[in-house]
């Protein structure tokens, strides 16, 4: 008698799934060792490193290297800065690719439907120094484009780089507008895969549109969104440096409502760079998120258990 798949050995499961073991290979390999090989590096961001005695040899000093944030007088705003940014990059982000996903899916025209990808795919390649010109261009006081129109119809300018209330909405707008389309990628593919005889069989009893995204799209899309959000939620300490430092730049007048973690560190050790105070930095942001993941998924799993990580 042939046994069940619940009575194999773990030779024979591996014997079985081979292939499906061997494309996981890569990703095994990776994440080993860009991920887990690093991690005794952490111990940097306890000692007074130097070259010679090398990072286990190097005079511990405990919390010294974090005292370097602690004190600043200014960890809970750049904390807040960042966390706040990063929320609003992902729901409005992920809302906003879903929504391109579904109005991809719904055009009837293959041509047009490729080429609408390819022209929303194009600013995720954009340097992120190049948007930063582009939006300067757009958006200063004296030359820029903006201006140009507002001084054409007689209106008096605006001065965005004098105000720091509307950067929080710009650089969301601007995130958007570079990130939506690379991100649709990952819903598009997984309404393809959605089953086409259910698609069919909802046409057949008079379903229209809208009720197919919102009966069969939208509840087949729920886990892919929920496992997205939560990977998203480890890297929501971690401010997106290029945005914030090619747009924002080093004016003063906006750090209350655009400086993040990386933007000030950058700025207090760009003259005086050491491995310990970047370490110490990057095991807060660290500890932060995995609490957050942690708490997040264990939501997640008493509400669904299906759709958490673990």
């Amino acid at each position: 008698m042939k046994k069940r798949k619940s009575e194999l050995t773990f030779w024979q499961k591996v014997v079985r799934y081979k292939t499906l073991l061997l494309m996981c290979v890569p990703a095994v390999v990776f994440f080993f060792m860009f991920n887990y090989m690093p991690l005794p590096g952490i111990w940097v961001a306890f000692v007074k490193y130097n070259y010679r005695d090398g990072i286990f040899g190097s005079k511990f000093v405990g919390l010294q290297n974090f005292e370097f944030l602690a004190t600043s007088g200014k960890l809970l705003d750049l904390t807040k800065n960042t966390i706040l940014y990063n929320i609003a990059f992902i729901l409005l982000g992920n809302f906003l690719a879903v929504f391109v996903a579904i109005l991809l899916n719904e055009m009837q025209s293959k041509m047009f439907k490729k080429v609408s990808q390819t022209i929303m795919f194009l600013p995720y390649f954009i340097s992120q120094v190049l948007v930063g010109i582009l939006v300067f261009n757009l958006l200063n006081y004296d030359t820029g484009f903006v201006n140009g129109i507002l001084t054409s119809l007689g209106l008096e300018k605006w001065q965005p780089y004098s105000d720091p209330n509307v950067w929080p909405v710009l650089l969301v707008i601007i995130y958007l507008w570079q990130q939506t389309g690379y991100n649709s990628v990952v819903y598009f593919a997984s309404i393809m895969g959605i089953d086409g005889e259910m698609m069919e069989a909802a046409k057949v009893d008079g379903a229209n549109g809208f009720q197919r995204i919102r009966y069969i799209i939208l509840p087949s899309l729920k886990p892919t969104i929920v496992i997205l959000l939560l990977f998203a939620l480890g890297g929501i300490v971690k401010g997106n440096f290029g945005l914030f430092y090619n747009i924002v730049g080093t004016n003063p007048i906006l750090y209350d409502t655009t400086d993040i973690i990386e933007t000030y560190v950058y700025r207090a050790t760009m003259t005086d760079f050491n491995f310990m105070t970047a370490s110490a930095v990057g095991l807060y942001q660290s500890v932060i998120g995995f609490v957050i993941v942690m708490v997040v998924n264990y939501i997640v799993k008493k509400i669904e258990p299906d759709y958490s990580l673990f």
